[in-house]
């Protein structure tokens, strides 16, 4: 019994359902406690998140030596490529779909602009990142492939204890907190009633995203198991915390040190995982395309404007670039992509408002497709890069 309390996905799991239960059944009074908690936690991990990304890629990419370079832009290209797939998969799926599935509930889309009552912290700190998202990313890449060509370093030294330092954090404290962060945003989203209203309107849609994002998976690691000739329903299997981890912090980099331990359970090397990871965590965003695409086609078919292939090719290749900016946190990856449903799409305040509310509702399945996906694509490097050695 010690050892099933003490696993990180039952924690996970435990905290999805005490959060429901909590928002619920609880006071306002108590569930407050909670919002303020998060509060604080969510303005430290945005301060976390520039530090983790400097800490562990700046490293990870000094010890790959003279290739770091090459590995950067083909990781890059797989992340990106990843993504503009999964966008068009949806777009050509929920476009034949939608219009039909949709038809009788265009009625309905006015009701749930406003999704009731919101859990108020009792008190907020504000913790400014050193850096934004973008700046520590090229900041890591400038000075990790600088580093690359030194054979000897006394910054390399640095570098490699200010890793130590970021691994403790991570291990010391936000993977500890997580779970309670977790059950925090359930019992805020319980108790505003906004999930349940959101999805007794929304169900065809995001049954239709779900299926798509286990398709996702399943294509991911079946090309990563035919590279590896390992079975790839085990590979996913190894995922699963990681998978269930994301679901519950909606949080790509809040989940890194979890899908990093997974991915290294899968046989990728400690410097490819250390790289990989931490990277695509804001780099590959397969599920947040997803989950943007089909709800902004839904809201155009469900507001009777006029769509197609045209349109959203566009879309999907600007959303794909601009979305690498967004912080991994909740809800960063649609924040990143209101300009461009408003501008590309001609999407209304009413339209961006029903979209952000849609999004963050199934925030949880977008970020843990996003975090379960980067696994494979560390596992194809992993191969990728052991073949060019041994060449």
């Amino acid at each position: 019994m010690k050892q099933i309390f003490s696993n990180l996905l039952f924690k996970v799991f435990l905290a999805i359902v005490l959060g429901l239960i909590f928002g619920q059944y609880l006071p306002e009074a108590l569930n407050r406690i909670f919002t303020t908690f998060n509060a604080f936690f969510g303005q430290f991990l945005n301060f976390a998140i520039p530090l983790i990304i400097v800490g562990l890629i700046m490293p990870a990419i000094a010890d790959l030596g003279k290739g770091a370079g090459k590995l950067l832009l083909l990781t890059a290209a797989i992340a990106y490529g990843s993504t503009l797939f999964s966008g068009f998969m949806t777009y050509f799926t929920t476009s034949s779909i939608f219009p039909q599935l949709l038809a009788s509930h265009v009625n309905k889309v006015a009701q749930i602009a406003d999704a009731g009552r919101e859990l108020t912290p009792y008190f907020s700190i504000t913790i400014p990142p050193l850096l934004d998202v973008m700046s520590s990313l090229v900041l890591a890449f400038v000075i990790g492939i600088g580093l690359s060509y030194q054979e000897k370093s006394s910054l390399k030294l640095v570098v490699k204890d200010f890793q130590k330092i970021i691994m403790q954090l991570i291990e010391n404290v936000i993977v500890p907190l997580l779970p309670l962060f977790i059950l925090g945003i359930f019992a805020n989203m319980s108790f505003s009633g906004q999930v349940f209203s959101i999805l007794s309107v929304f169900i065809s849609i995001i049954g239709v995203i779900f299926a798509l994002h286990i398709l996702l998976l399943l294509l991911q690691y079946t090309i990563a198991g035919l590279l590896t000739k390992k079975n790839p329903l085990k590979l996913l299997a190894t995922m699963m915390p990681a998978y269930f981890t994301a679901l519950g912090t909606q949080s790509s980099a809040a989940t890194i040190p979890v899908t990093l331990e997974q991915t290294l359970k899968n046989g990728v090397s400690d410097k490819i995982a250390g790289f990989v990871i931490p990277l695509c965590a804001t780099i590959h965003l397969s599920g947040s395309i997803m989950k943007i695409t089909a709800c902004a086609l839904a809201l155009m078919v469900l507001f009777g404007m006029p769509f197609g292939f045209a349109l959203f090719s566009g879309f999907i290749f600007v959303l794909g670039i601009a979305m690498i900016a967004a912080p991994g946190v909740p809800g960063g990856a649609i924040m990143a992509a209101v300009g461009i449903l408003q501008s590309m799409l001609g999407f209304s305040e009413e339209m961006i408002g029903l979209m952000i509310a849609l999004y963050i509702a199934m925030d949880s399945f977008g970020t843990a497709c996003n975090v379960t996906g980067d696994g494979a694509i560390a596992i194809v490097l992993n191969k990728v890069t052991k073949q060019k050695l041994a060449a």
